[in-house]
């Protein structure tokens, strides 16, 4: 008896036949490690037979990209970015329609992905994954991986977890690896994880999203242009604390823009000691302080554990100013002109997922050196040992001793 795939609808939110509602009526022809559904859509009767990961957006993908074949992918961590759980969203505080995407619905969305499979150690994250994607969930990720073999592995477990997991993985012969921020807790670790990747041959792609969205990166190009004239300072804001959770977007944001890197940071962190939303385990405050950028740029930090306000990054010049939201931007000029730049319609997440796909191809490169990533985890290490050293300036790189210090980011 045809029903409606539960959750699908709202799993693959990216479409926008599935905001407007749009259902598939069908049902499970083969009930196999791999589902193959059979059935039609409710909005415009076309009818469909194939995987569940090949239904997107209320029509049916029957094959790959011209530009190359369909990959495995399988998704470490099933909660809230990693498999689109509302349930665990809830319990963090945020709402998956405020994300720019997420890991599994991506890979769903994705035309270059055959399979999607994914891991929790948790049975209701595990059992509403396999509900909303028809796809496969294990209790164990290493015998996800050692079963399936997957191409790609996205990496969305708390970050103390991340350095062994993709050792481990690029060992199994993973070829792609895209992990959640920050990218590890101490620097040792987030720089023996680009080590044994690129030892390996394997992809590490960290999901700093803003590097993925196309007005970040028309921007990018604008700045290299002179747009504004020459870039004079830079202001990061944003609220609830959590410099190495929230605040790896914005100075990442920061680096992309601009073509530079952390160079030295004076810091204070907020001692208001407000509780991490990811449990007790976790301490990430925010805090006030300066960073120094490699080509002299001087970009202030306020982020107060109890502030309010959207995530904003402003970027001055000697003719206007840039200022950008989380997906949107605002360029103003002396002279009076104002130009709104609209966030894109696609998830950046889903961007980030093809150009994967396409490194994977051989027909892409990857311009996003994940030794970036690190550099800028030492700059929030740099921070917090600046408050412990009354706000002195700490220059980078950093001690042997001051790269092992742990940022307690969920």
């Amino acid at each position: 008896m045809p029903s409606t795939l539960p959750g699908f609808a709202y799993f693959l939110r990216g479409s926008e036949r599935c905001r407007a509602g749009g259902a598939f009526l069908g049902s499970l022809v083969d009930a196999g490690d791999y589902p193959l559904v059979e059935g039609t859509a409710a909005s415009e009767g076309n009818h469909f037979r194939g995987p569940v990961s090949q239904w997107a957006g209320g029509e049916a993908r029957m094959s790959a990209s011209e530009s190359g074949k369909r990959y495995r992918a399988a998704i470490i961590g099933l909660g809230f970015i990693g498999g689109a759980d509302p349930v665990s969203g809830e319990a963090l505080g945020q709402r998956l329609q405020d994300l720019d995407g997420t890991h599994a619905e991506a890979y769903l969305a994705s035309d270059r992905f055959d399979l999607v499979v994914g891991s929790s150690r948790d049975e209701g994250r595990r059992s509403r994954f396999e509900a909303r994607s028809g796809a496969r969930a294990f209790a164990d990720w290493r015998e996800m991986v050692e079963t399936l073999r997957p191409d790609v592995v996205s990496v969305a477990r708390y970050a103390p977890d991340h350095a062994p997991i993709t050792e481990a993985l690029a060992a199994s012969g993973v070829r792609a690896i895209y992990c959640e921020k920050p990218i590890a807790t101490t620097v040792v670790d987030a720089a023996r994880m680009v080590d044994v990747t690129r030892e390996a041959g394997c992809l590490l792609a960290i999901n700093h999203n803003r590097r993925f969205n196309p007005v970040y990166r028309r921007l990018r190009a604008r700045l290299d242009s002179g747009v504004l004239g020459r870039l004079t300072s830079a202001g990061l804001r944003w609220g609830t604390g959590r410099l190495g959770n929230v605040g790896t977007h914005l100075i990442d944001a920061l680096c992309m823009l601009t073509r530079q890197l952390p160079a030295a940071v004076s810091g204070t962190l907020d001692e208001s000691a407000r509780p991490d939303c990811r449990g007790d385990a976790f301490r990430d405050p925010g805090g006030w302080g300066v960073l120094r950028l490699d080509g002299g740029l001087m970009a202030t930090i306020d982020a107060a554990d109890y502030g309010t306000g959207r995530p904003t990054l402003t970027l001055y010049g000697a003719e206007g100013r840039l200022t950008t939201g989380m997906r949107d931007a605002v360029l103003e000029w002396n002279d009076g002109r104002r130009e709104e730049v609209p966030a894109p319609t696609e998830p950046a997440m889903l961007t980030a997922v093809n150009e994967i796909a396409a490194w994977l191809d051989g027909s892409g490169d990857w311009d996003y050196p994940p030794s970036e990533c690190v550099t800028i985890l030492e700059g929030i290490t740099a921070f917090h040992l600046s408050h412990t050293r009354n706000a002195a300036w700490v220059n980078l790189p950093l001690t042997e001793g001051d790269r092992r210090y742990e940022i307690r980011s969920g």
